[in-house]
């Protein structure tokens, strides 16, 4: 088939591979509107039959399809020098992301696509094609714990795929709690740098007289309590990449090094005259606004431009709440593998509450509460119920999501009079917490709540009546 291929001369069509029929004539017919001229086939067999006679000016392949998948196809494209090549799929994943790349993807396009992106796609790649792509061997993609179907999420998958198999400095800015280091080891799985170290370094979590030993190692002697040599953390990650999380909080004399350090490649460990040459690639991260703390005298300009050379931003779990069922029940499933528990599962309106919620600790916080719902929540099935009960609602200014929560459920059920309800749950609530903090006094409890004692007592008669 090879002599085949490089016998036939090269057609200027547009082929579309994609088992999906409404997918390919949109498709299509958005192309033929932009005057492209298009061929379509509904699987990779069809395809390689037709490159025996000609082959395409630029060819759109999706992933996922009956028979051989659109990367096996890509990999042997790439391999005769066909292309351009545009991948798309539904499953937008880094290691799909990664792996479409790698075997010499030039773009990919998750799907659903805005069909005026994707022309301007294809336009850009036949823009582009005087070169030929360059040739990458496959490999393997792992898995990652990084998840989500969310069209921001989507976003950073593909930024990725696209810069993980690359040397390039890259900046992960976002959030407390978004997960910015799992996208840094997902940059290093997916690079050629996969089987050397990574090291990680949280540069806020180090007082600022021993960072710089940290990070580029002592000799022995160099100062008090210093007995053997050191290696740092360049040293622990050559060949391998290096990772500077809370990199806004680093000390201005330090950033002049680690300046010096990215310029040239070159330190010397603290107390040293070894000048030692080092090949690291760095990922850096920060919840800051660089800018403003360069504006503000706190960050090196010059450094902040060195290592933002590639930025990826991470949502904040509120801007993506359509992945939340899928995160909590990820979190739900680990947390019971991992602890040996019986394995237990969400409600759909105990999902819906969840997915509700803002989340100010982002991913972090999810997990923490899933891990909480694992362990204390009674049953196999977690209720609405349970969610104010074992969620961080008790924490102060807190509990009224816990209420929002339990109000939501219940006119979700068609539950009427949930005013009054709520009102005698919250004065037994408050009653109960003032008689048992002044042992029983009415009256200290009385002033402890602000209400007058014959008040207490009348609340707390209307509340034995109730229950009888």
């Amino acid at each position: 088939m090879t002599d085949r291929i490089h016998a036939t001369t090269i057609a200027g069509d547009i082929w579309i591979v994609d088992d999906d029929r409404g997918v390919r004539f949109v498709l299509a017919e958005a192309l033929r509107d932009a005057g492209l001229k298009v061929r379509e086939f509904s699987d990779v067999g069809a395809a390689r039959d037709a490159l025996r006679d000609t082959r395409p000016a630029l060819l759109l392949t999706d992933v996922r399809m009956p028979g051989e998948d659109g990367l096996s196809f890509l990999g042997d494209l790439q391999a005769q020098g066909i292309g351009p090549v545009i991948v798309m799929s539904a499953y937008t994943d880094v290691a799909t992301t990664a792996a479409a790349y790698r075997a010499g993807a030039v773009d990919y396009l998750a799907k659903p696509f805005d069909l005026d992106h994707a022309v301007t796609v294809v336009q850009r790649a036949l823009d582009s094609a005087s070169s030929p792509p360059a040739q990458v061997e496959t490999i393997t993609a792992s898995n990652h714990a990084l998840l989500g179907d969310s069209a921001p999420m989507r976003e950073v998958f593909r930024l990725i795929g696209r810069v993980a198999a690359s040397d390039l400095n890259v900046l992960i800015t976002g959030e407390t709690g978004t997960g910015k280091e799992l996208v840094a080891r997902a940059l290093h799985e997916e690079s050629a740098r996969s089987g050397k170290p990574f090291v990680a370094l949280n540069t806020a979590a180090i007082p600022s007289e021993l960072l710089e030993s940290e990070l580029f190692g002592h000799e022995a002697g160099a100062f008090t309590g210093a007995t053997r040599r050191h290696a740092g953390r360049f040293e622990q990650a050559e060949g391998g990449t290096l990772f500077l999380d809370e990199i806004g909080d680093m000390p201005l004399a330090l950033q002049t090094r680690l300046l010096r350090v990215l310029a040239g490649g070159e330190f010397y460990r603290v107390g040293g005259r070894e000048l030692i040459r080092g090949n690291v690639r760095i990922v850096a991260a920060t919840h800051q606004d660089l800018a403003l703390r360069v504006a503000a005298g706190q960050f090196r300009a010059d450094l902040m431009h060195r290592l933002d050379v590639v930025r990826i931003e991470l949502p904040p779990l509120r801007t993506r709440r359509t992945d939340i069922p899928l995160l909590a029940q990820h979190f739900l499933a680990a947390t019971a593998q991992e602890l040996k528990l019986p394995p237990k599962r969400f409600s759909r309106a105990a999902l819906k509450l969840i997915a509700q919620r803002d989340f100010p600790g982002n991913v972090r916080e999810l997990e923490n509460l899933c891990r909480r719902l694992a362990v204390i929540a009674p049953g196999n099935e977690i209720l609405p119920a349970d969610l104010g009960s074992s969620s961080a609602s008790h924490a102060s200014g807190e509990w009224t999501d816990a209420l929002r929560d339990w109000a939501v459920a219940a006119l979700a059920g068609g539950e009427v009079d949930i005013h009054s309800r709520a009102r005698d749950a919250l004065d037994q609530t408050l009653l109960q917490a003032a008689l048992q903090a002044s042992e029983g006094h009415r009256q200290n409890a009385a002033q402890a709540l602000g209400v007058g004692r014959n008040t207490l007592t009348r609340k707390l008669g209307a509340s034995r009546t109730r229950k009888r």
